[in-house]
């Protein structure tokens, strides 16, 4: 395995994503921090703005344009949708690895994107070369990839947790259910009055019901594994929370299979997804802090399997996926600076 030192850079180092990636990479023993940027608050000590990273980093926050970004061997991208199409295809040209952790190289059709996201592509020249950041589909592709994708906290929970049925053939790849709840860590580091504690404690609801931008990221990525077209309807819900995803997945068997049995196996050697024994039910503060996505499947009765799957929307479902992501681009062990248990109570 290589050991020598990456120098990474953070695009957009001052939201939840952000701070996130700062707290792992910080504690990497094959990366230096080497340039975090932030509009806003350039010039300013990044342990001034996140207090608990005072003695693991000096650096300052610089501008976006600054020249420390391309003298880095990797740059994360934690951005709103639409930046990373603009700054990322000049850093690639110069030989810079991005690991985006927006949306923007996630689908592979231009038109797609832009019914979805209200704006045309940028850069539709990278889509196909894009690779999608989820290590356990697309491992082989990712080492060596100029540009990754990261997938997004939703479909990583509810990828991970269809995978193994419809990689089998053990289900009908129509009429998928996925109903999610994430934490409101999830909607990013901003005042909006939907999200404020005030608005969202001591409440529960759905929202996105006619269309959640993720889902055409998740059919996309489960049809490369079906073997008929993907039908799946998918509602997210917002939890008091500040971080946690939980996936509660429903399809019907096309046979009595022992469907635990499948995803013992299709998960025995993976690093990061804990298939739990029969009957239990993760939490997700099993998973806080992170990059282990836990996954229990049940039986109730008759052709229908439930799958409940947790992450941490933050770690697994971000930052810590997009470090496994660049640990296999590096040639790096896998699990490089991964390694943390759930923080609980």
């Amino acid at each position: 395995m290589a050991t020598r030192i990456i120098r990474a850079g953070v695009i957009g180092a001052t939201g939840y994503t952000g701070a996130e990636l700062l707290r792992l990479l910080s504690g990497h023993p094959h990366v230096k921090l080497h340039a975090l940027t932030s509009r806003t608050d350039a010039g300013i000590r990044v342990a001034d703005v996140f207090p608990w990273l005072r003695g693991r980093t000096e650096l300052r926050y610089v501008p976006p344009d600054a020249d420390q970004i391309r003298e880095c061997d990797v740059v994360f991208f934690s951005t709103p949708n639409g930046t990373a199409m603009e700054q990322a295809p000049p850093l690639i040209r110069d030989g810079v690895r991005v690991v985006d952790l927006s949306a923007d190289f996630r689908l592979r059709d231009p038109r797609e994107w832009e019914q979805w996201y209200g704006i045309g592509h940028a850069a539709p020249e990278l889509l196909e070369e894009a690779a999608y950041g989820l290590p356990e589909m697309f491992r082989d592709r990712i080492r060596g990839a100029r540009l990754v994708a990261n997938p997004g906290c939703y479909p990583t929970a509810i990828i991970l947790g269809f995978l193994p049925l419809l990689k089998s053939g053990l289900v009908r790849p129509t009429g998928l259910i996925a109903d999610a709840k994430s934490g409101v860590s999830g909607a990013g580091r901003k005042a909006e009055l939907g999200i404020l504690y005030s608005e969202v404690g001591e409440s529960f609801k759905a929202y996105g019901v006619p269309g959640h931008r993720h889902l055409p990221e998740i059919r996309q990525t489960l049809a490369t594994v079906a073997p008929d077209p993907v039908e799946i309807t998918f509602v997210p819900h917002l939890v008091p929370m500040v971080r946690g995803i939980h996936a509660t997945l429903y399809a019907e068997l096309l046979s009595d299979a022992d469907v635990q049995q499948a995803f013992e196996r299709a998960y025995a050697d993976e690093p990061f997804v804990d298939v739990l024994p029969p009957g239990a039910h993760p939490e997700t503060r099993g998973v806080r802090g992170t990059n282990v996505c836990r996954i229990a499947v049940h039986r109730p009765s008759g052709t229908r399997v439930v799958v409940l799957s947790v992450i941490d929307n933050l770690v697994k479902g971000a930052a810590g996926q997009a470090i496994q992501n660049m640990n296999l681009m590096f040639d790096l062990s896998e699990t490089a600076g991964l390694d943390a248990i759930a923080v609980a109570p």
